[in-house]
Parts: structure tokens; sequence; C-alpha cells
């Protein structure tokens, strides 16, 4: 299928994997002078054809929230016809999504506690290329006086030794498993698609992820009115997500101390990978640097053969993400949940062995879907913070769910190398939101068709 990539922004159809970003958070001042300042913005705003030349020193990209699209004045038929759960908004769905405690939200950044109406995107080759195109959202905000920066955050690749690394505060190899789906722009690697006959990978129908297209149900995605507005287009979730490194090294030197695999296996068996990335499905005793490094491998598995999560627990992170065929129909179940993920960590780096200081650290996660309640929230609702699917009952993920203390953490037995279960308890919270939305990341005519106030229901 031939996708409009000029019509489509660049970050849903591919990683940009520039090391430096900068998310910015707008409010929209009045409606003509918002329209304004997005007229401006939309011949800068990177959309997804082919980098023939490499990638560039800088990329932008845009989405409005619920109370951005009022604040435009589109007619009531028209925002009344997006889903509920984006009208509502990220923190109004607290409860479902397990945002609770110290992830409550108001125990936010105070930059949430106000109307965000726009959210942009820089990524960029360097610090300078990323302040240069800053400079011009800055400028069109001076001369339309349509918007103000409420606040932004920075992002970036982590540095280790000296070294630009592909990890997260935690140390493990981070950005596998994305998925492949129709007129993407991924890599196609086997494992990353939905499962096909015969031990086959196929790619996954575009509208899981852009609306306008069938999706794996044969439907087109429930979309808003008029049609022109939201083909192309697709939903963003933005969450701030805090590691909380020093509890998380203490849990697992003080389990590790106790469980048989020490504390290297144990971290394995709590994310469903070895810290290098090599997946325990594939190779559940030690990390194995020639699957990581072999595309055709690293992501090319199954958990059916492990029913019993003898070499993968089935409460295990990626596992809980992105359970496969752990839920039977060939994977079909999982594959209705898959979210393409973006994103960089925040903070400096803290070497093993070094004590943690008190910067905040951590990792912005963004999703992009076709369907924010089916997709996103039900993966973190069902799969996250509850257990049921995967027989795993009230027990959390152990590494990203509220757990608060009293979580538990399964690790089953197996006989066959002479392994005894073991249960972490009194699991804490490893990580604690600061802050989220939800966005409507729109094609680039129903962006210019935003900036120019046509928007027409009817």
């Amino acid at each position: 299928m031939q996708l409009d990539l000029s019509d489509i922004q660049g970050n849903v159809l591919r990683g940009y994997r520039l090391p430096f970003a900068r998310y910015i958070f707008l409010r929209f001042r009045e409606a003509k002078g918002a329209r304004d300042f997005l007229a401006l913005m939309a011949p800068l705003v990177t959309n997804a054809e082919i980098w023939d030349e490499g990638r560039p020193a800088s990329t932008l990209n845009v989405a409005i929230s619920a109370t951005g699209l009022e604040a435009l004045e589109l007619p009531v038929e028209t925002l009344t016809s997006f889903p509920p759960e984006f009208i509502e908004g990220m923190a109004r769905r607290s409860e479902i999504l397990g945002d609770r405690g110290a992830s409550a939200p108001d125990q936010w950044e105070p930059l949430w506690s106000e109307r965000i109406d726009a959210w942009m995107s820089i990524n960029a080759a360097s610090p300078e290329a990323r302040e240069a195109r800053y400079a011009l959202v800055t400028a069109a905000i001076e001369k339309t006086s349509g918007a103000e920066v409420a606040g932004y955050q920075d992002a970036g690749v982590l540095f280790v030794n000296g070294k630009p690394a592909p990890v997260e505060h935690f140390g493990f190899a981070d950005g596998f498993a994305q998925p492949d789906f129709v007129g993407g722009q991924a890599v196609d690697t086997p494992g990353d698609g939905k499962m096909g006959r015969r031990g086959a990978w196929d790619e996954i129908q575009t509208g899981e992820f852009l609306l306008g297209h069938r999706n794996e149900a044969d439907e087109l995605p429930v979309a808003p009115k008029p049609w022109i507005l939201s083909k192309n287009g697709s939903f963003l979730v933005y969450r701030k997500l805090q590691q909380n490194v020093t509890e998380f090294r203490s849990y697992v030197a003080e389990q590790g101390a106790r469980y048989q695999g020490g504390p290297e296996k144990l971290m394995a068996k709590m994310v469903g990978r070895w810290r290098d990335g090599t997946p325990l499905a594939l190779s559940p005793d030690k990390m194995d640097k020639s699957i990581v490094a072999d595309p055709q491998r690293v992501n090319n598995f199954v958990y059916g053969d492990d029913p019993e999560g003898l070499k993968c627990p089935v409460g295990a992170h990626v596992r809980r993400a992105n359970p496969r065929d752990s839920l039977g129909f060939d994977g079909r179940l999982a594959t209705r949940r898959r979210i393409v993920r973006r994103g960089l960590p925040y903070g400096s780096y803290v070497p093993e062995g070094q004590p943690v200081d008190d910067e905040e650290r951590g990792i912005i996660f963004m999703a992009l879907n076709a369907s924010i309640s089916r997709q996103f929230e039900f993966v973190q609702q069902q799969w996250i913070n509850y257990g049921n699917d995967l027989a795993q009952g009230e027990d959390r993920d152990p590494l990203i769910g509220g757990n608060a203390g009293t979580g538990r953490f399964v690790i089953p037995g197996d006989p066959k190398r002479k392994e005894e279960p073991f249960i972490c308890g009194r699991l804490p919270s490893f990580v604690t939101l600061r802050g989220g939305g939800y966005f409507f990341l729109p094609s680039l005519t129903a962006l210019r068709f935003l900036a120019a106030g046509v928007v027409d229901p009817r």
C-alpha cells in the first residue's frame, strides 16, 4: 500500500534516532492568533518523506489537545466526535490508568495543573541545532501573539563513559520491538509485526496506528469528523516517567543476594531481557551478544513454547507489554494492542557503583496509536497494573507498575535447571509519573485546515 508520505507527520512512521530533543508545551491565547501561529508552523513540520540525503539537523512535529482544539473554535459537532478518553484527558483518567499515590495528578509538576493546548517536539543532531529550531518557534509566537510557552522538557541519549549509549537509567538497552506495519518505515525485523503462517511474520495493518486506514479488524478506526481532519492523523500519549534509580538498585541488590541466579539474572527476569537486550525467550541463562547483534534474531521469538514462564516469567515487563502468542489465537489479541513507542531519557546517567545524586532522571514515554482506549489505556490498565489476563491475579508489572511497596513478582521454579521458585515481595514503585497528556497528531492537510479555521463537520 502506498501512503501519502508528504501528508503524514514523520514521527509516526519512523524513529528519528537523533540524540537531542525538546518537548514544548503551549497555551493558546486566542483563536485567531493561535491559527496564525499554526499557519507559520505548518511548513516547518517534518513529514514522512524518505530522507535521501541522510538525517536532517533537526525535525519538528505538532500535536493538539482537546482544550487546544476547543480554543481554536472548532465546531461543536467536530469536538464531540473525538473519542471520550481524548476529550477527558489523561489526568481525569488516572484511576483507570492506575496513576495513584505519588503518580496521581495532584502530585504532578505544576506545568500540568493548568491547561496545555499543544505539544511540539524538536529532535536534533546537536544542542545548537535544537536551539536554532526552537528559535523559529519562539519567533512565530512573538509574531502572532497566538500562544505562550507553558514549559518545555529537554531529553537526550544518555552518555555512558563519555559515549552516547542506547540505554535507560536502570541500565537496560532500549528501543527493541517497534511494531512493523504496512507503509511504516521501521526496519523490517522478524518479531516486530504479527504472527503469520509457518513461523513467518507479517506487517500489521496501517489502521492500528493511522486514522483513515483499515485496521486488523478490516475496519476503519473510529475517527473525528470530518474525514479530511482525521485521515493520516494519530493520537499521541505523552508521559514523563521519573525513574527511582537508588530504589531500583538497592532492591535488586537486596533481593539478588537471596536469589540463586544473583542480581543480574533477577533484573533479567523482571524485565524479560538481559541488560544488553538479549531476550530470555532465546537465551534464558546468559547474555548473548551474537543475538543482540543480529536483527533477524533479537526480536524473533514467541512465548507459546514457555507457557509457565520458566524461561521468561509471564509477569516480566516486556512479556506483559506485548504478550505475543501467550493469550492464544496466534497472537491476534496482542496485535490489536500494539503501540508505536517514541521518546528519550532525561537527566544524566549514574554509572554502577557510584552514589546517585538528587538530580531528577527518567524517561519521556510517548505512544502513537489509532485508539488511546483500546491500545495504550488497555495495556496500561489490564496488563501493566493488573494481571488477570496473564494469570497473574493482582500482581502488577515489576518494573513500571504502581506497586507502592506492596507489589509481588513471582519467578517460577524450573526443576530441569534445578531452580527453585522465587518471590520478590514488597515491590516499590520504581517509576513515578510526573505529568502527561493526550494529543491529536494531525496530518499536514488537517494542520493547514486548523490553521485556516475552515474545519466543517458537514
